[in-house]
């Protein structure tokens, strides 16, 4: 090999070993890699820098805004509710999510139905203090699995299906057992590849999954809020009991008392059916309380003054009430004054770190006492010219779905799936129109957009594009194919084998396409030297390529969830080994008996 081979080799290396071994984030890895090769001149500095511009990296961005959208307007949130429910097992949690996922990767592109997946997995774990580490990588696998049985499921598919289209338009004498890949050929192999995949993490991927370090670790005392809402009466849980709703089942939430007109409901509230206009009372932390906010379909219930701001503008404010207060020795029901400057809503009140005893609206307030309102802007201008409060503190980054525009933001996310599975547009033409249209109609705004962008997972896809020049460019590339060639011999099923370990190989160091494109001359000149039928060798590329399972760098959706899920890099090598011999196996025995030598 070649000195830039070799330190391609090394930087590789260490990149893997710092990854794995240590907790530095992956983007300052890559970066860092990413450095190393521009300085070593181990490609031409335009080609390393490539990924930063690549249409996959950037359609990656787009799609969570799209995403964003979905979520802000509850869309994706209401559509998930009726398919998934509350499950309360993880394995029953897998069923009603992985099979679902596959089948839709199968025919649309999986990198929208995974960032759109992530907040509701999010808000899913919230609710049902199930291990969000057993739900977001069987989330990506489902979504590659299901990708690979089509043509169309995934791009490292079509970048096949051109390569061999290609050849024959090419020299179609050369090779008479070639043909063009239809619709569901991959199928033959993905379908039995999908399902046994999927059965084998549902079965056993919670012996292998890590375990949720958040659930184990020690919860240090939070400060407890007496909290009441209101049931809307064209809420989705009208009609629901407490335990179907979800709205008790998260961490830091306990259901106090259900109050319909005069009649108190007891104790024991799971099986209670709730109905619209029910006041429900909560002890709840600070953390818990904001989802109880979100909720859709609950209200606060001491709405004092109409607000005359959209709700969705709203947000939550911690304040302590100040010994010269006006506030202080009345009722909460009488606030606020007439003459208040900053009109808000009582959500919660806490006294000496515990919810006060009784309702809200017979509380007085006391100097001390802690509060959180529902506010709008004016509050923050108003609450500097009075001395209500000595520490107003506004909690950032929590908004309420503005619902109004669900049906826009689905039938704009909808437009963009139909556009793509149709060809009329490419991912990334059609991800920011749809994108654009999110902003225009409202269903989210700059700021949330912003916000919604993993820019860590952008620069570990670019810096990982670009790597991929160096592999190549340094001569990495042709040592490793020359090596593969030579382990696969005379037998076509070793050769096949060989062709599938390197595409495995590749995709995991590299990215899923290149590793494609790389290896697809040299399994066609295996199968050309070898006089065999080149169809079987297609398919395992095909699945191969996509199905990068072992590093989180392999594949988009990966990186995607690598951070929402908190894995490390060994957690995917765990896992995704056994993943890939099932997957491997499966290919290597239809593959050649499907389509034959």
């Amino acid at each position: 090999m070649t000195l830039s081979a070799y330190l391609t080799l090394a930087i590789l290396i260490v990149t893997f070993g710092l990854l794995i071994k240590t907790r530095l984030p992956a983007a300052a890895v890559f970066m860092g890699a990413l450095a190393a090769a521009i300085t070593l001149k181990l490609a031409p500095t335009e080609e390393l820098l490539k990924g930063f511009s690549n249409q996959g990296m950037l359609t990656v961005a787009v799609l969570y805004i799209v995403a964003a959208g979905m979520y802000a307007t509850g869309a994706i949130t209401i559509i998930m509710d009726k398919l998934i429910g509350l499950p309360r097992r993880i394995a029953q949690a897998q069923l009603k999510i992985l099979p679902p996922i596959a089948v839709g990767s199968a025919f649309l592109n999986n990198t929208p139905l995974v960032a759109m997946m992530i907040p509701v997995i999010r808000d899913l774990t919230q609710s049902t203090r199930l291990p969000a580490k057993h739900l977001y990588m069987p989330l990506s696998f489902a979504s590659i699995l299901g990708g690979v049985c089509t043509i169309i499921g995934t791009s490292t598919n079509l970048v096949i299906v051109g390569l061999v289209a290609d050849v024959l338009a090419e020299a179609p004498a050369n090779l008479p057992a070639m043909r063009p890949l239809k619709m569901f050929d991959p199928a033959w192999v993905g379908l039995p590849a999908a399902v046994i995949g999927i059965g084998f993490m549902i079965l056993f991927g919670r012996f292998l999954l890590p375990r949720d370090d958040r659930q184990e670790a020690e919860v240090p005392p939070r400060r407890m809020y007496r909290a009441e809402f209101e049931v809307e009466p064209d809420s989705l849980l009208v009609g629901k009991t407490v335990a179907e709703s979800g709205i008790a089942g998260a961490e830091g939430i306990e259901l106090l008392s259900i109050r319909r007109g005069p009649e108190l409901k007891p104790a024991d509230l799971d099986s209670e059916i709730l109905a619209a206009g029910d006041l429900l009372s909560f002890s709840t932390s600070t953390d818990a309380l904001t989802e109880l906010w979100r909720t859709n379909g609950l209200i606060p219930h001491l709405r004092l003054e109409t607000m005359k701001t959209p709700r969705h503008t709203h947000q939550l404010v911690k304040a302590v009430i100040s010994r010269q207060s006006r506030l202080v020795g009345r009722k909460l029901v009488d606030l606020p004054s007439p003459h208040s400057p900053y009109p808000f809503k009582i959500v919660a009140l806490s006294r000496d770190g515990q919810p006060v005893r009784g309702l809200l609206e017979d509380a007085r307030i006391e100097a001390g006492d802690k509060a959180v309102f529902e506010v709008n802007d004016t509050f923050f201008y108003g609450s500097y010219l009075e001395h209500d409060f000595s520490l107003t503190k506004p909690l950032e980054g929590y908004h309420l779905q503005r619902t109004d525009r669900a049906v826009e933001a689905s039938a704009i996310t909808l437009a963009m799936i139909v556009v793509v599975a149709t060809g009329w547009m490419s991912m990334l033409n059609a991800g920011l129109l749809a994108s654009g249209a999110m902003l225009a109609t409202g269903c989210l705004n700059l700021q949330t957009a912003g916000r919604s962008i993993d820019w860590g997972t952008l620069v570990v896809i670019a810096c990982a594009i670009g790597l991929e020049s160096a592999v190549t460019r340094s001569g990495l590339a042709d040592q490793i194919a020359g090596l593969l060639t030579a382990m696969g011999g005379a037998n076509p099923y070793l050769a096949l084998g060989v062709i599938y370990l390197g595409c495995t190989f590749m995709t995991n160091v590299i990215t899923n396409n290149a590793a494609a494109a790389f290896m697809f001359p040299i399994a066609l000149s295996t199968a050309a030297q070898m006089g065999l039928n080149f169809m079987p060798f297609a398919v395992t590329l095909m699945v191969a390529s996509s199905c990068a399972f072992i590093t989180p760098t392999g594949y988009q959706t990966n990186l995607m969830i690598w951070g929402p899920g908190g894995y490390a890099f060994g957690d995917f090598v765990k896992i995704g080994t056994i993943m890939t011999l099932i997957v491997a196996a499966v290919t290597l025995v239809l593959a050649p008996m499907v389509f034959t030598f």
